[in-house]
């Protein structure tokens, strides 16, 4: 969990510098990714839950949400969305593998990368709106829902069956070390816990989170298979990818069913 915390966040951990990341540690820190999606979109829900609480009316739910969504973004270095621009600019070149991994180890963004970026948040904002808009709490339970829905989306695109686009890398660290066990269990995990609601007859709300990890996980396998064809594998940057991907189709998918 700490090194999780350390590689996939801007929180201080203390030792941090003496961990030694090699396929090993990595494979362990993709195994906490889906919890600590979760407690950062409880961090993120905080002070949107308050400002929609604040400033009950339309402007206060986008006020909200676009703060939320900033935040997941600060906490995170911008990590993930960095990934998603290189790997738009890498697959939306249209050129050959190797050419679409060059494109997308460059430090610049282009035209693709920031159409990418700019869509992702604009849709994470608007359908984090809706639904804060329709209840404070319905909004910061299905943030965390889609911040865990979309790093889930990273431990199963590393299963055995994943290959590495290139040698080196975070990537080639992580693609093909987690087995069918530890997935299947993560997403039996995860219907257990969204399904939850129905027990209390809230039963759109258990539809809705249910459906978000459904099409969060669909979006993103879908995605990763079209990455794999296109330069091969995958690497650091399709995960960053995923992770935003996987959570902006969860946030729509409950913002069409419940709010």
């Amino acid at each position: 969990m700490r090194l999780a915390l350390a590689m996939f966040t801007v929180f201080p951990v203390p030792g941090a510098e003496s961990y030694v990341v090699d396929r090993t540690t990595a494979r362990r820190a993709v195994l906490w990714l889906p919890l600590v999606g979760a407690a950062l979109g409880a961090v993120a829900a905080l002070p949107a839950w308050g400002i929609a609480t604040a400033v009950d009316n339309a402007l206060g739910s986008l006020l909200g949400a676009a703060v939320a969504v900033t935040v997941l973004a600060l906490a995170t270095r911008g990590l993930h969305l960095d990934g998603l621009a290189d790997t738009a600019d890498g697959l939306g070149s249209h050129a050959e593998p190797e050419r679409a991994l060059t494109i997308m180890r460059q430090p610049d963004i282009g035209a693709f990368g920031v159409a990418a970026i700019a869509f992702t948040l604009l849709l994470q904002t608007t359908a984090l709106a809706a639904l804060l808009h329709a209840s404070p709490l319905l909004g910061g339970v299905a943030l965390v829902c889609a911040a865990f829905t979309g790093r889930l989306a990273v431990v199963l695109a590393a299963g055995r069956d994943v290959k590495p686009a290139r040698p080196d890398g975070f990537g080639a660290l992580v693609a093909g070390s987690l087995g069918p066990r530890l997935q299947t269990g993560y997403l039996l995990a995860a219907v257990v816990i969204w399904v939850l609601p129905a027990l209390d007859g809230r039963n759109e709300l258990a539809l809705g989170l249910t459906g978000a990890v459904v099409a969060g996980l669909l979006v993103t396998d879908l995605f990763r298979r079209h990455a794999v064809r296109r330069i091969g594998g995958i690497t650091g940057d399709v995960f960053g990818a995923l992770i935003e991907l996987g959570t902006t189709a969860a946030l729509l998918t409950i913002a069409l069913v419940v709010g």
